[in-house]
């Protein structure tokens, strides 16, 4: 056995020692923070928003960095940087050789979830799924917190990022300290490091008319999200939105890589409809999509029909009314849910179309609910065009 050898089985001895030590407080982690919930004011709320739901919108997002023009910090990426900020893709790539590439990312939010170790949970697989997105995997993350000094048991935060850490060892990363604050509204996210191979990165901007587009996680966590704030969720759809934004896009991400995409982004804050614009925006191209096929969450277009609407949903729908046509024979709810803002939503990939059928049946096969939505075609960068059903 050489060094390098050697060296890889200590590391996976280490990972795997962390994931065991992480599985077996989990009962225990569970029971403590159950308790410590029943007493304490419910985290949802404690913030305005939740999830992702929270994030600036798009619009104002767009005009803050039009202010940002001319700042060489900001500008395009060259040399080594082979993504920065001018970009706008889902994080930071730094070339470190011919054959390895730094990711970086960071993301934080407010309470999506009252259960503070389902928080912690979300929040970590959030924060992963960027570095997933560009075909990376995650190295190594610290925490970011923002709790009120007062008023709030720090024993929750405590729960949180058992389950932040919980995340982190089932993707093999590990979570190495952090930085909080005293703050009213309590906040929890990551900044992680991931490293990726430079010729096989998955961008936003290398979308091409043909490719089919491939959605791996069902919609809905916005609208569960915003239900669960305003007691309107039941226990099964809040179970099942919290399963979906917690598995990790790490399989989804593989699978992808090995069928040759090269344009990828992962659907959070700005919905499905806003993040494919930025993606064909980015790539000179349109789309077209037909929205019987695009997975739902259960109960979800029932949750959307009662308006339960984000004020981050609003949002979305409002930036994109200019981009996209929707047919008339779409569902009201359906709409809703196509610019439902996500929280740890799954990929969004953009398929070479011979390799499109045998990824989503590999998906699939994985357990996700992939489903084969649409097509990029050629005509006004960025336009979306959805239909009820097939073209």
């Amino acid at each position: 056995m050489d060094g390098q050898d050697a060296d890889g089985r200590l590391v996976a001895a280490g990972r795997a020692a962390i994931v065991a030590k992480v599985t077996a407080d989990q009962t225990q982690t569970q029971t403590q923070a159950q308790a410590q919930t029943r007493q304490a004011p419910r985290l949802t709320s404690l913030s305005p928003g939740a999830g992702c739901a929270c994030k600036l919108p798009l619009a104002k997002l767009e005009a803050l960095f039009a202010t940002m023009d001319g700042v060489p910090a900001m500008g395009p990426a060259s040399g080594d940087l082979l993504i920065g900020a001018a970009e706008g893709d889902d994080a930071a790539v730094l070339r470190l050789d011919a054959e390895r590439a730094l990711v970086l990312t960071t993301d934080f939010f407010t309470p999506i979830v009252d259960d503070p170790f389902d928080w912690g949970r979300v929040a970590a697989a959030n924060a992963l799924s960027d570095v997933y997105a560009m075909g990376g995997r995650p190295l190594f993350a610290v925490n970011i917190a923002a709790w009120p000094g007062e008023g709030l048991d720090i024993a929750l935060l405590g729960q949180v990022m058992r389950g932040g850490a919980q995340v982190a060892a089932q993707a093999g990363c590990f979570l190495a300290g952090g930085h909080t604050i005293d703050d009213p509204v309590p906040k929890y996210g990551l900044a992680v490091v991931g490293l990726a191979d430079p010729d096989a990165l998955m961008t936003i901007d290398r979308a091409a008319p043909g490719d089919q587009l491939i959605l791996t996680k069902a919609l809905g966590t916005g609208v569960v999200a915003t239900a669960l704030k305003r007691d309107g969720a039941s226990g099964d759809q809040v179970a099942a939105a919290v399963g979906s934004m917690t598995l990790l896009n790490a399989g989804a991400s593989q699978a992808a890589l090995a069928a040759g995409v090269r344009a990828a982004t992962d659907v959070t804050g700005f919905g499905l409809l806003g993040h494919l614009h930025r993606m064909l925006a980015a790539s000179g191209a349109a789309a077209r999509l037909t929205a019987a096929a695009v997975p739902l969450l259960p109960g979800a277009a029932e949750l959307a029909a009662a308006g339960y609407v984000s004020g981050g949903t609003k949002a979305n729908t409002e930036r994109m009314r200019a981009v996209v046509t929707l047919d008339d024979a779409i569902p009201a709810e359906v709409a809703v849910l196509l610019h439902d803002a996500q929280t740890s939503g799954g990929l969004l990939l953009a398929v070479p179309p011979d390799q499109a059928s045998a990824l989503a049946s590999v998906l699939r096969v994985q357990g996700l609910p992939a489903a084969l939505i649409g097509e990029v075609v050629p005509g006004e960068s960025g336009r979306i065009e959805v239909s009820q059903g097939p073209f």
